[in-house]
């Protein structure tokens, strides 16, 4: 069987989730064989084997911390040397979508961005996509060399696989443009306690309904009832309401929750771009004209203020 790399996202030996969604999808395709780079790679391969990869290639070295992106390009390209894979699977966050863009350059492959789910084909893997601010869905495949495609976090549900617990070195050479780009300093992100925006299984969003930085307490609150993410749509953000982090949409994040609460956003396009290939959509609106109810599973139109508190009291009643 035809084996596929997975580029593993850890911090320290952490394996974020979307790596773990990309073994589930590989499996589709042939042998999951993971590439783990940097601090702590070979702390990666227990989960790693525990969710179906036959096979860990780990590599650490000062440059992977002190130099952007190449590196890890360099150490790609080493692994596909080395393993002549079906395809490469990368998680699709602003990191991946350069490296995987730096690999198909230099191996000469194609490149597909943004999958939201991946098949074996009788010509290679085909994957789906959300297209056109997600008003159309296509399927493609790469026509020349071993795919690189980078999948949406929430593309598909974690599904553990055991494997067999092999790890091997893999053997790195760095070009000279590895150390182009020094990383000069790093300020750590504060912590909010919630769920990283692209990677949360539900996000709780405000937009110009919600009328007033002070007034994202409201949203926030019911957030953490559901152990879900914060999101703010542009007006929210441009009105200086919430951080541009925190900002679904077309000029912000992209973002496909398996629940996704709508508060007070209209539904502009540039919004619906971000967020509609959630698999579930709920929004409050005391407007019952405004265009977010064309795409929602459920909808309720009321003002915001009345109806999240109650939900939110709901949820926690229920939890507790």
């Amino acid at each position: 069987m035809a084996e596929v790399l997975v580029h593993v996202d850890h911090v320290d030996g952490a394996v974020r989730k979307p790596t773990l969604e990309l073994l589930t999808l590989a499996r589709r395709l042939g042998e999951p064989v993971a590439v783990a780079l940097g601090s702590g790679a070979a702390d990666t391969a227990a989960i790693l084997a525990d969710h179906g990869a036959v096979k860990v290639l780990t590599h650490d070295a000062s440059e992977y911390a002190e130099y952007l992106v190449v590196p890890k390009v360099d150490a790609l390209q080493a692994a596909v040397e080395a393993v002549s894979p079906a395809a490469v699977l990368v998680p699709s966050s602003a990191e991946g979508k350069e490296i995987a863009a730096r690999l198909a350059l230099r191996i000469g492959s194609g490149i597909i961005t943004d999958a939201v789910d991946l098949e074996a084909g009788d010509e290679g893997p085909v994957a789906t996509q959300s297209v056109f601010a997600a008003s159309f869905t296509t399927k493609s495949r790469v026509s020349q060399g071993a795919p690189v495609i980078t999948v949406k976090p929430n593309s598909v549900t974690v599904e553990a696989a055991p494997a067999a617990d092999a790890v091997e070195d893999l053997a790195v050479t760095f070009s000279a443009r590895a150390t182009g780009t020094k990383v000069t300093a790093r300020t750590p992100r504060e912590s909010t306690g919630r769920p990283e925006l692209t990677e949360a299984a539900i996000v709780v969003s405000g937009g110009r309904g919600v009328n007033g930085a002070e007034n994202f307490a409201i949203i926030e609150a019911l957030a953490d009832s559901l152990g879900a993410a914060v999101g703010a749509s542009r007006a929210a953000v441009d009105a200086g309401w919430y951080p541009h982090t925190n900002q679904v949409g077309q000029t912000g994040k992209s973002v496909s929750p398996q629940l996704y609460i709508a508060n007070g956003i209209s539904g502009a396009i540039q919004h619906r771009a971000g967020m509609q290939t959630s698999k579930t959509i709920v929004a409050v609106n005391k407007d019952a004209e405004a265009p977010i109810f064309e795409l929602v599973d459920y909808g309720v139109v009321g003002d915001l203020f009345d109806v999240v508190p109650q939900l939110t009291d709901e949820i926690k009643t229920r939890k507790g």
